[in-house]
């Protein structure tokens, strides 16, 4: 059997947005600046693909911009709001620890600029409160980013309760919600969002393809020049069939979307009630205010890329942390932030749910991973050390 547990990182393109993508690439395939039929035709269903995405969002049209995902969004939605703090002598940014690097690293570039940014403590339910971020606000306070969900251990933040605390506050407030978007219900207006990134592949759309939202009347900047595409806020002919793709998806996923999370979250809690059976491990995030389709667990004495290998031979496709840093051999940023010390931390595995699974499926997920879980930690001289009292249990 084999199992694909790892949507967190992509997912499967679904066939609504594939068939959605066809007329991009033959019928429509004009590029919609050109002022020609081909092109207005082109045009057309660009402007079709952004209404029906601000309809899922709860926004106007025109407060969607089409970027390459949700990296890009994230740039352009931060580096915009720095811009017109700086202009108006604000230059202090609130995030937290947990955030996914394409918001830490942009946030890093800014401190080298003489931005001043304040990161939220997340070790209290692996999550923060909307008072955290009251708390840290000041009057040179110029941005509040804060992710929807955490694309590790799947705390869901509060997010409305942010944005009410930043709207009276005046602060302007951006979410990355690459992980939310077609998963979680999510109102732009109503939650109080300024800024929101989104990215097509997270919701069974195309790769390479996102959008930001971004609240009538907030300037933004460009962090890509040339043409007047996006409203000139960006360069760069529209890449027309994943736009097109990543609207169907969306839409497909708003309209199923309590059916399926139903279904996702019922595989979600099977998961994590059998895990827990094995001895020295611990959840990773949120127990109550989680993501429906993620589960993350932290098991002492082994080593998560020895566990992905094991678990991959057996058929089951997972993750040990964020695809975006699956490369190196450091720990989580995320593990490290909610207090899982460095040994902990590397035996970590995230396995992420999507409608397509079942539950015969868990099934195998519940009986391959503590036999590796049992078979590693018989080779591992820690788990030796452990159990002879050598080292002390950490878990």
């Amino acid at each position: 059997m084999q199992v694909y547990a790892d949507n967190a990182a992509t997912t499967k393109i679904s066939s609504v947005a594939l068939q959605a993508m066809m007329p991009g690439f033959e019928a429509v395939y004009g590029n919609p600046s050109s002022l020609h039929s081909v092109g207005q035709e082109a045009k057309e269903a660009l402007e079709d693909a952004r209404e029906r995405v601000a309809k899922c969002l709860g926004c106007e049209p025109r407060e969607i911009y089409f970027t390459s995902g949700g990296s890009e969004a994230d740039n352009q939605a931060i580096i915009s709001a720095a811009r017109l703090g700086a202009r108006k002598g604000k230059k202090h940014i609130i995030s937290t620890a947990f955030e996914h690097h394409a918001v830490l690293h942009t946030l890093n570039k800014l401190e080298k600029e003489g931005f001043e940014v304040t990161l939220l403590d997340v070790k209290n339910n692996h999550n923060i409160t909307a008072q955290q971020v009251a708390d840290a606000i000041r009057e040179d306070t110029c941005l509040v980013t804060v992710m929807y969900a955490n694309n590790e251990i799947g705390s869901v933040l509060p997010i409305a309760e942010i944005g009410a605390v930043c709207k009276a506050a005046g602060v302007p407030f951006h979410t990355d919600a690459v992980q939310a978007a077609g998963h979680l219900h999510i109102n732009v207006k109503e939650q109080n969002i300024d800024l929101l990134s989104l990215s097509g592949h997270k919701f069974h759309g195309p790769k390479g393809v996102g959008a930001l939202y971004c609240r009538r009347g907030f300037p933004l900047v460009n962090v890509i020049d040339g043409g007047a595409q996006e409203r000139g806020k960006r360069a760069g002919t529209e890449n027309l069939p994943a736009i097109m793709g990543m609207a169907a998806a969306l839409e497909d996923a708003c309209a199923n979307m309590d059916t399926n999370m139903a279904k996702v979250a019922a595989m979600r809690d099977k998961l994590i009630e059998g895990l827990r059976k094995i001895p020295h491990c611990a959840l990773n995030g949120d127990a109550v205010n989680r993501l429906p389709n993620n589960v993350s667990f932290c098991f002492e004495g082994i080593e998560g890329e020895s566990l992905l290998l094991l678990l991959d031979m057996k058929g089951v496709c997972a993750s040990s942390g964020s695809a975006c840093t699956s490369g190196s051999l450091d720990p989580s940023h995320v593990l490290l932030a909610i207090g899982r010390v460095h040994d902990v931390a590397h035996g970590s595995l995230r396995l992420s749910l999507s409608e397509y699974n079942t539950m015969e499926e868990m099934d195998h997920i519940l009986t391959v991973v503590p036999e590796v879980v049992a078979y590693l930690r018989s080779i591992s001289p820690v788990w030796r050390d452990l159990q002879t009292g050598k080292r002390e249990y950490i878990l």
